[in-house]
């Protein structure tokens, strides 16, 4: 009775078995025509005529320069894409990945191309919403990275079937929650900046105001700790 019973609980654990494991094979193979799908033309050409993509972003468009943000130009979205998101991080920040600018809401139809020096403005005159980097700031916030090795600044856009229901100043993780389920294409560009010691301390005028003054005038903690902060903390 025992030999009996123990059979046929094999042969029900064993149907059990390849009932899973069919259903494991199904499951993979769906989710690898899904990344075949994602693959064919969901993806846009992002490009710059401020830098080249996988090289140096000058000077005039980081805190060693005027800190402007770089002219971007992209090709034409999926038919279907109601708005469009840009977000710029720097993922070899000290601290973990370094927000430079958050943009959503632009307008998908007849936008081609964001001119450069864009104005740091909650809203732009076509509408979309600029959101806070991690300056703390609205709108595009330059590379800043400590001295050392090079940087990579990630441009990302992002083709969306739905305007963004956020407020102006939503930051990266805000937009990225909002942009789940909405995504049809996306498109990247990649430049890199370095800083040397020399460029310190033009950085801390641009990001202090109290750096400006001198030295006399400044709260002596400021002097003291004022360059290392911005040095150890930005991207």
């Amino acid at each position: 009775m025992r030999a009996s019973e123990n059979m046929r609980l094999g042969r029900e654990l064993w149907q059990a078995a390849q009932v899973i494991a069919a259903g494991l094979l199904l499951l993979a193979a769906s989710l690898r025509g899904y990344r075949v799908y994602i693959a064919r033309g969901q993806t846009m050409n992002l490009s710059s005529t401020s830098f080249q993509d996988g090289l140096q972003i000058p000077a005039k468009f980081t805190c060693s320069g005027a800190g402007i943000s770089p002219q971007l130009a992209w090709t034409a979205p999926p038919a279907k894409t109601a708005s469009l998101a840009l977000i710029v991080t720097d993922p070899d920040a000290p601290r973990g990945t370094w927000v430079h600018w958050v943009l959503y809401n632009l307008p998908a139809a007849g936008t081609r191309a964001l001119p450069e020096g864009l104005p740091a403005l909650d809203q732009l005159p076509d509408g979309a919403l600029q959101g806070r980097n991690d300056f703390g700031k609205i709108g595009y916030g330059g590379p800043c990275p400590p001295p050392g090795s090079p940087h990579h600044y990630v441009f990302t856009l992002y083709a969306l079937d739905a305007k963004l229901n956020l407020p102006v100043g939503a930051t990266r993780a805000q937009v990225e929650a909002a942009m789940q389920g909405h995504i049809l294409a996306s498109g990247r560009l990649v430049g890199m900046f370095q800083r040397y010691a020399a460029n310190l301390l033009h950085a801390a005028v641009i990001a202090c105001p109290l750096a400006s003054r001198p030295i006399s005038a400044r709260p002596a903690s400021v002097s003291a700790t004022m360059i290392t902060v911005i040095a150890s903390t930005s991207g």
